[in-house]
Formats: structure tokens, C-alpha cells, sequence
């Protein structure tokens, strides 16, 4: 089938081109059929152009129709410009068209975002062909692709090889299940898709390539939620004879050169990045309650355990005998908050293991409202534990908090993780409310020193926090067999307005100290060379000391899109549970196939 290509986009079309007669090939944005006289707004990815057929004319166009359209451009009268469209100005006067295909009826309605906002997300992913058409959906996948391109850019300008790793590889822990791929020719031996190119990166520093990253492919079987995909694109980084603070260093550079071009070339609104403050993994707990903090705004988690020892409140008092903490957050202006508002805090804390939230607010000392004392020292306390609490606790308490007149005060009375996991939830809950977590900032920091290891208590042994090839900080060494506990890595994570958005680590270069790390967490000797032969040998034969980090591609673009789920920045994502609706994926496969591959079917329960 033959048709006239387009001359020009039509999104480039302007005054200049009056009176030219030109194609436009595209779709039907809009159709209105004004009795006789019928306007179709033509769209391709450029954007939207008024296109306006000769009276009478007979055609059956429909919203999504496919067409080409040959004209030439007049202006608009000026009382029906569009200010708002960069084509707004102009129009194509149709001299000739031809539908290229026509569109039936649509599964949701491509040309209007608001009744977008009402569209299942599910049925989206369904028919994500038809929901890539949106000017929004285009805007993403070009950011992602300029992003890629800039990071390249910067990536190759500092030195670094790009090299591309297996994607069929050896099946090793690495913190999530495998996803398994049958070997046909050997029944019962598997390949697995990786789920990072942790081993391959380490091995090429082996190789002496010294600077390497890859816009990497990852896959990983694990619990989905709004920021994960069970398959993944990230960008991976290795560097040779380095320290933590090279990396840290590279990171920040590269971070900020992509983002502040996006910003500025993508006009995203956002603010220009500042510097990143260096969190260590403890501080990171004490001031903000978890690893990956909102830095856009304060409101820092307080110790009150020293100034309500002694309090009335037996909650406070009782759990600071049993070793538990008394923590606290503000909440700026929280003082009107009426029962209801604060019973839903409450709830809050306690859906995150808090056994409840204790509360007073701060209020104007000429206030006489019912329920409220006016202290000594001349403050007026309401509400919560106010009976409880003392003119020296409350001054002390204000003064620790940095809380004003009018303010609220929330505590947490609990373990030490309890009260970090639901101040947390908390302060960011806080955050939203007061408008504090501004969409037009990008806040990143470093968090570093996390332990090696953690305790599990249900299979009685060490696990390791990051991965197993992550070194100790050379200077916790001597604890690894005296008091593992304390022995910190020498690791970091990258964070960005709540979310991780990258990991990495100075890497094990030693034999030995590999092996003895694998011992550790359980992995025994026979075991060792069973999965991790070839790169214990590798560490043998000179490899030098080696570091690196890995950052997230689709949660960068995430956030400058400020989207908070992932699925609205990848192509062709799956839904929550791992399912593509799309593709109809995972699916059945027939029985010559479980055959050849050498497995026994199991039948459905």
C-alpha cells in the first residue's frame, strides 16, 4: 500500500510555513464534526497539528485513526489561536488525505489525561501500544534514552570501557531467588538470569580492565512493590586501585552532570543539585529512622529517653527500664489536628509495630481551652500525655525538638527498630501533609559504614547486609571471630527523596579473607568451590584491590518524572505480581517442550 510521506513533523509547523502545502503522516488526536465542517487534531510524536478538511467532506475518521494528510498552512483566526500549543498559530487546510488504517473502539481514551487518572493501570499495561501514544508516556521514554545517552557520555569521557556480561549465567546467592534457565542438554542443571553482573565485574578487574560500567540488564525473583520490577536496568560500575571515596566521588559528578542537563534540557522544573551529604549507616537510623532518607526537608527523630526517665507517664517509664527507647518527631503547625486526625497517626505507628503513639500539643499560652494546663514556666500544653508531663519536661522536651507554639509532638515508645520503622513512616507522613517534600527538589545523599552482617534469628547464623563479596572496613577486621556484630563494611548507598538508588562497595580481593567471609554466613568449604570456585581462584592469580556501585536507570527517571510507581517509566512493564497482561506472560508451555528440556510437569493443585 502506497501513501504520501510526510514532509515535515507535525509538531514543527509554525508561522513560517504559511502558504507551504505540505504531508503530515499520524494519528487522529481529536475528531469534531461541526455539520458539514470537520476539524481532526492530526498527532505524531512531535506533537499536534489543527487540521481542517473542505466542507462536506465524507470520511469515517475516528479518534486514533492512522492517517496521511496533504495541505497547506494558513494561519489561524486570531480568535481561535491556541497560546497553549506551539502549532496553536497555524492550520493545515486539507487539499488531499488518505486513511492509512482505521481504529476501532478504544480500550481507554488516548486524548484525555484526566479520564487517564481514572483508567485501571492494569488495563494500561494490557494495552500499553495504545498508552504509549500519550504525549506523557513519549516524554518518559525520552528522558530514559537522553539519560542513558548522557551517562555514556560521562562514563566514557572519565575513562571507562563499556563491556557487555552474560545474561545466561551460574546460578549463585545474591540475595533474591534466581530466575532459572533449563539446560536441554544436560536434564537438571540450570543457567540463571543474572541478577546483577557482580562476579563478571569483579573478574574483568581481575583482567586488569581497571574501568568498566555496562547499562546492565537484572533480573530478580522477589516481592514486588511500587519501586521494584522483577526485571530491571541499571548501571553498573567497576574501578580498580580505588577507595570508597573515589567512588562516592565519580558518583556524585556523574549524577550531577546527567541530572542538571535533564533538568535543564527536559525543562522538568526541578532544582539544580547541590551538594551530597555523607551519612554514616547509624546516623542515618538515629536522625531519619531508616537507610534511605528524604533529605528535602528536617524534622530529625529526638532522643527524649534522658528528659522522661523519671515522667508520670508509666509508658515512658517502663520502657526505658526494660531497655527500650522514648523517640519523638514534630509536627510544624500539628496543633489543630483534631482526635480523628490524630487517631489516624496512631493507627499508623501501630501498622508499623509501635504498640501506640503518645502525643502533646503546644499551644498559645492565652489559649484557655478545654483540656489544657498553662505550666509554671508559662507554656500551654493539650491533649495526649499534657497531664502527665511536667513544666521541666515539657521546656526540655520543646527545647531538644526545636518545637514552637502551635506545633504537635509525637512519640514512640518501643524497641529500638520499632521506633525507627514507625517514626519514619511518621516523619514522612508528616512531610506530605506540610508540603515539606517539594516535587520540584531531588535531595541526594551517601549513607556508608552499614554492618557486614546481620543476625538471623530464624536459621541461627550471619547473613550478609549487602552481598558477600563486600569487604569489612579494614579497620574492623580483628572483629570478624571476636564480636562479628560491629564489624561495619566498607559499603554505601546512594539515596535519593526516600529511595535507594544505588548500592555498591569496596570488594574482597583476598582469597582468604573471601573464603573466611563465606564460612561466616554458612557457606561451607565444599560449598565455596562449588559456587564460587572460579573467582576464589581469580583472587589467586593477582587481582588488585577493586570497588564499585551500581545505581538504577528506571528509579532515576522515576524521580524526575516524580512518579512513585516504576511501572509509569518503563516500556512494557509487569504488573505488581510479576504478570505481563499484555504478553500473557508467564504461560503455559506444552508438553514437548517440558519433554525436551528434560523436567517432570507438576500438575496444578
Amino acid at each position: 500500500m502506497s501513501f504520501n510521506q510526510r514532509t515535515i513533523f507535525c509538531g514543527e509547523l509554525r508561522a513560517e510555513h504559511v502558504g507551504q502545502t505540505v504531508t503530515v503522516n499520524g494519528w487522529a488526536n481529536k475528531v469534531r464534526d461541526l455539520g458539514g465542517l470537520l476539524f481532526v487534531d492530526v498527532r505524531d510524536r512531535s506533537g499536534v497539528i489543527q487540521v481542517i478538511f473542505p466542507e462536506n467532506t465524507k470520511a469515517e475518521i475516528r479518534s486514533e485513526t492512522v492517517l496521511s494528510v496533504t495541505g497547506e498552512i494558513r494561519m489561524r483566526d486570531e480568535s481561535n489561536r491556541n497560546a497553549n500549543q506551539p502549532t496553536g498559530d497555524v492550520e493545515l487546510a486539507v487539499t488531499g488525505f488518505e486513511i492509512l488504517n482505521q481504529c476501532g473502539t478504544l480500550p481507554f481514551p488516548v486524548s484525555d489525561e484526566k479520564l487517564m487518572e481514572k483508567v485501571n493501570e492494569e488495563l494500561r499495561v494490557k494495552h500499553r501500544y495504545i498508552d504509549l501514544r500519550r504525549p506523557i508516556m513519549l516524554k518518559k521514554l525520552q528522558l530514559r534514552a537522553a539519560a542513558i545517552k548522557k551517562i555514556r557520555n560521562y562514563m566514557d569521557d572519565q575513562g571507562f570501557t563499556e563491556v557487555e556480561t552474560p545474561i545466561i549465567t551460574k546460578s549463585t546467592p545474591e540475595g533474591a531467588r534466581d530466575y532459572l534457565v533449563p539446560y536441554r542438554l544436560e536434564p537438571g542443571e540450570f543457567y540463571a538470569l543474572p541478577q546483577s553482573p557482580q562476579q563478571y565485574k569483579q573478574l574483568l578487574m581481575v583482567g586488569g580492565l581497571e574501568r568498566y560500567y555496562q547499562i546492565a540488564k537484572c533480573f530478580r525473583d522477589e516481592s514486588q512493590r511500587a519501586d521494584r520490577q522483577p526485571e530491571f536496568t541499571q548501571l553498573d560500575v567497576e574501578m580498580s586501585f580505588v577507595k570508597q571515596e573515589d567512588i562516592l566521588g565519580l558518583i556524585e559528578g556523574m549524577t550531577k552532570s546527567v541530572v542538571n542537563e535533564l533538568i535543564s534540557e527536559f525543562d522538568l522544573g526541578i532544582e539544580p543539585l547541590g551538594e551530597f551529604p555523607v551519612l554514616t549507616h547509624a546516623e542515618s537510623f538515629r536522625i531519619y529512622g531508616n537507610d534511605k532518607p528524604d533529605l528535602r526537608f528536617g524534622l530529625e527523630i529526638f532522643d527524649a529517653g534522658a528528659i522522661v526517665a523519671d515522667s508520670e507517664f508509666s509508658v515512658f517509664k517502663s520502657t526505658l527500664e526494660g531497655g527500650g527507647f522514648v523517640r519523638g518527631i514534630r509536627y510544624p503547625g500539628g496543633a489543630i489536628l483534631s482526635r480523628k486526625q490524630i487517631t489516624e497517626f496512631e493507627d499508623e505507628a501501630k501498622r508499623f509495630g509501635a504498640k501506640g503513639m503518645a502525643n502533646f500539643a503546644l499551644i498559645d499560652a492565652s489559649e484557655d481551652v478545654e483540656g489544657s494546663r498553662l505550666l509554671e514556666n508559662g507554656m500551654r500544653i493539650k491533649g495526649g500525655i499534657s497531664k502527665f508531663l511536667s513544666a521541666t519536661e515539657v521546656s526540655a522536651l520543646v527545647e531538644l525538638s526545636g518545637a514552637e507554639v502551635g506545633d504537635l509532638l509525637m512519640f514512640v515508645a518501643d524497641s529500638w527498630s520499632v521506633s525507627c520503622e514507625a517514626l519514619s513512616r511518621l516523619r514522612l507522613r508528616v512531610g506530605t501533609e506540610c508540603g515539606l517534600r517539594d516535587p520540584k527538589k531531588m535531595a541526594f545523599g551517601f549513607v556508608v559504614d552499614f554492618p557486614l552482617v546481620e543476625w538471623n534469628e530464624d536459621e541461627k547464623r550471619w547473613d550478609p547486609s549487602h552481598h558477600p563479596f563486600t569487604s569489612p572496613k579494614a579497620e574492623d577486621i580483628g572483629f570478624l571471630t571476636t564480636d562479628t556484630g560491629r564489624v561495619r563494611a566498607d559499603c554505601y548507598d546512594i539515596v535519593c527523596n526516600g529511595y535507594e538508588w544505588g548500592s555498591g562497595s569496596i570488594r574482597i580481593h583476598n582469597p582468604e579473607l573471601q573464603a573466611q567471609i563465606f564460612s561466616l554466613i554458612g557457606v561451607s568449604e565444599e560449598a565455596q568451590q562449588e559456587r564460587f570456585g572460579h573467582i576464589l581462584e581469580a583472587f589467586k592469580l593477582g587481582a588488585p584491590p577493586h570497588g564499585g556501585i551500581a545505581t538504577g536507570i528506571d528509579r532515576l527517571v522515576m524521580l524526575l518524572m516524580n512518579e512513585e510507581n516504576i511501572r509509569e517509566v518503563i516500556a512494557f512493564p509487569k504488573m505488581g505480581n510479576g504478570y505481563d497482561p499484555m504478553m500473557d506472560a508467564p504461560s503455559a508451555v506444552d508438553d514437548a517442550q517440558w519433554a525436551e528440556m528434560g523436567l517432570m510437569k507438576t500438575p496444578k493443585k
